[in-house]
């Protein structure tokens, strides 16, 4: 397979307290960063309850990420489908497009969170199904070029044409997969990437083994094809020099995120409520089944291969944003996995590393080239002197070892 890309999900979760204005500022300052530091993608999502997730709408925060950036492709993650009309989601994502110069990635979820779908009226029973009859009639809007009417028990169209293309001639649909065959099985459907949160639980971790299949299969039935460059695991992790240094920053942050947020928040409660922030480390990143990395490079490595076995090969790896630890330690975090991680785990290093180990067993190119030098020095009787005098005030022209002078060379190994 191709080189792994990387990536960064910004759901966002960040706890209570900051001022929302410095907080979707600092966000968009991370996409910068992100950028600088070669990342190949950012996403982020829409959410309208809890009040850890503030972003409500993607696409007006990934056209201001547009126009800090030039290279990063942005994806939503992801539209909501069933809380949108269709055609109102497919010419936010034409403008999008159009405005990022074809830098857009279309990912769409039926709704995370209850909570949102309860407020706007939404049966939960309903969600999947709009989602995939929503994406069929996106995919048909950017791509026919005849006008047409549509009617279903929750919108309408009446002679529908984009009046502007997308600018990419092939935008990539992407949706999200937690832990069921569902994700896949619409991915299959619509010939679209994966976004697999469920990695980042235990139980999506023991479902990843066979979730391409029911991706595989789904396209097959619909006469499509999936590629695995296109699916993306979504890891957790805090990266440091070393695994105490990351640990003491990541364990606080770490702790209430699951006490106040998956806890509290989502789960009502029901749930493991930590009692120190050492338990919260150990019981999510050092585990039998952890689920996040919190650790050095090298431990992300490890994970990043352990997950291309596990799940037989993806394309990118995303890593979920948070703030377990300060801002300043999370930007260290994410600038170490692009400084050791990335080119560990595509092979950049290894021809620097054959390179140094060459020079290092093949001296005698040194020894030579010291011979060569010394050589000028005895034809120079000034640079003669100058180096005896050198070497007999303990500072050696040479350092390959070869000698001026066979008198020289004779005090020096007496001594």
């Amino acid at each position: 397979m191709a080189d792994l890309r990387f990536g960064a999900f910004l759901a966002p979760h960040h706890p209570i307290g900051e001022h929302p204005v410095l907080q979707l500022q600092s966000d968009l300052k991370l996409v910068e960063h992100l950028e600088y530091l070669g990342y190949d993608e950012f996403w982020c999502g829409e959410h309208h309850s809890t009040g850890w997730e503030v972003i409500a709408s993607p696409e007006i925060f990934l056209a201001a990420a547009a126009e800090r950036t030039n290279r990063i492709m942005l994806g939503t993650g992801v539209v909501s489908l069933p809380y949108h009309h269709p055609f109102m989601v497919a010419q936010r994502m034409v403008q999008l497009d159009h405005q990022s110069r074809g830098r857009v990635i279309f990912g769409s979820g039926p709704g995370a969170l209850p909570s949102d779908a309860h407020t706007m009226g939404i049966d939960p029973m309903l969600q999947r199904d709009r989602q995939d009859e929503a994406m069929t009639i996106i995919r048909k809007l950017f791509t026919e070029d005849e006008r047409f009417s549509y009617e279903s028990e929750w919108f309408r169209l009446n002679d529908a044409k984009l009046q502007i293309k997308p600018l990419q001639k092939n935008m990539e649909f992407a949706v999200a997969s937690i832990v069921s065959p569902s994700g896949m099985t619409l991915a299959g459907k619509h010939e679209a990437g994966i976004l697999s949160i469920g990695s980042m639980s235990k139980e999506g971790i023991r479902a990843l083994p066979t979730q391409w299949s029911f991706a595989e299969e789904s396209a097959e039935k619909h006469g499509n094809t999936v590629d695995r460059k296109n699916w993306r695991i979504v890891l957790s992790w805090h990266i440091a020099e070393t695994r105490e240094l990351a640990r003491e920053q990541a364990r606080e942050g770490l702790m209430r995120h699951n006490n106040e947020y998956t806890v509290g928040t989502l789960a009502g409660g029901e749930g493991v409520i930590y009692k120190t922030p050492d338990e919260a480390v150990d019981a999510v990143a050092f585990s039998d089944v952890s689920t996040a990395v919190i650790g050095t490079p090298d431990d992300l490595v490890a994970r990043i291969r352990q997950m291309m076995e596990l799940t037989g090969g993806f394309g990118t790896v995303i890593g979920f944003v948070h703030d377990w630890a300060n801002r300043e330690n999370t930007l260290q975090s994410w600038d170490m996995v692009a400084r050791y991680v990335i080119p560990e785990v595509n092979g950049m290093l290894e021809d620097m590393r054959e390179s140094n180990k060459f020079v290092i067993e093949n001296r005698k190119t040194w020894l030579r080239a010291g011979e060569a030098i010394a050589s000028k020095i005895r034809e120079n009787e000034r640079a003669l002197e100058a180096a005896q005098l050198d070497e007999a005030a303990g500072r050696p022209v040479l350092r390959s070892g070869a000698s001026l002078t066979p008198g020289v060379a004779d005090t020096q190994k007496e001594n």
